[in-house]
């Protein structure tokens, strides 16, 4: 389980980490594998790293749902140290990863944010 301070929950924060904002100076960034859509944007702020995520209805249903996002917060709760002070991520999963086991879902994972800690935004917010 991911702590509150390390939590994305409300609509207009996930709108500024997947639309982008006014801050033209901190970029979102987007990453993409097979299973997963990282996007991810650092802030000024010197709050916790916060993650949200994105599962939906076509992934599967309820059960299906849950249990992607239950993997991913807890793969996403082991990795939190990695992630530096004001920044903010979404993980979107795709209908794939409905069938993608706990460790295929790291190793995207890992990838992702390693791809998305690296690359400069090709579209600037």
């Amino acid at each position: 389980m991911l702590p509150r301070q390390h939590r994305l929950t409300r609509p207009a924060e996930f709108t500024t980490v997947l639309r982008g904002g006014r801050d033209l100076r901190t970029p979102t960034r987007k990453a993409g594998t097979a299973l997963l859509v990282v996007h991810r944007r650092d802030t000024l702020e010197p709050h916790p790293a916060r993650v949200g995520f994105i599962v939906s209805g076509a992934v599967g249903n309820a059960v299906v749902r849950h249990r992607v996002t239950r993997r991913l917060r807890a793969l996403m709760a082991q990795r939190l140290c990695q992630l530096p002070r004001g920044c903010l991520l979404v993980v979107r999963a795709t209908p794939a990863a409905a069938r993608a086991s706990y460790s295929e879902l790291a190793a995207e994972l890992d990838s992702a944010l390693r791809r998305v800690a690296r690359e400069p935004s090709r579209n600037p917010a």
